[in-house]
């Protein structure tokens, strides 16, 4: 299904620091994006956007299926935490400038704490990358982070 808020309704990063592109569909423990790369992107230069980035892509499509799961609830969404990856691979050392890139996130696991893991895929012309991530979500990101100072 075809998501019915924009990216910039489900994700909190706002201007160039908001990366993907569109949301192009979910479904109950899945999310969809693209990242069309350009010389504008965050983080490009001449060779493209380097490979690395693609954790961040991930990232943030785990952060639009929350922003989503929110806003379907008349909420806003949540600030996240991405506390760490496992098996991170992929293919080539940058994502080249005028690519497509499909960004697909599956959550396996979510606890009452706000701790969640997900299955993450990039897929574009010549590679395909995956990883696990773990996130976490309080109930207050403000209010932890102000505990987590004391």
């Amino acid at each position: 299904m075809k998501a019915e808020f924009s990216v910039d309704e489900l994700v909190p990063h706002t201007g160039q620091m908001s990366l993907l592109s569109d949301i192009t569909g979910y479904g109950e423990d899945w999310l969809s994006a693209v990242v069309d790369i350009s010389s504008s992107s965050m983080f490009a230069d001449d060779k493209g956007v380097p490979a690395w980035v693609g954790l961040e892509y991930m990232a943030q499509a785990i952060g639009a299926f929350a922003g989503l799961q929110e806003r379907q609830k008349g909420e806003e969404p949540k600030v996240g935490f991405l506390l760490g990856t496992r098996k991170f691979s992929v293919d080539v050392p940058y994502f080249s400038l005028g690519s497509r890139i499909q960004v697909k996130v599956t959550k396996n696991m979510q606890a009452e704490n706000g701790l969640c893991a997900f299955d993450c895929e990039l897929r574009g012309e010549g590679f395909t990358s995956e990883a696990s991530l773990n996130i976490f979500q309080p109930d207050d990101a403000n209010q932890f982070l102000r505990d987590a100072k004391q």
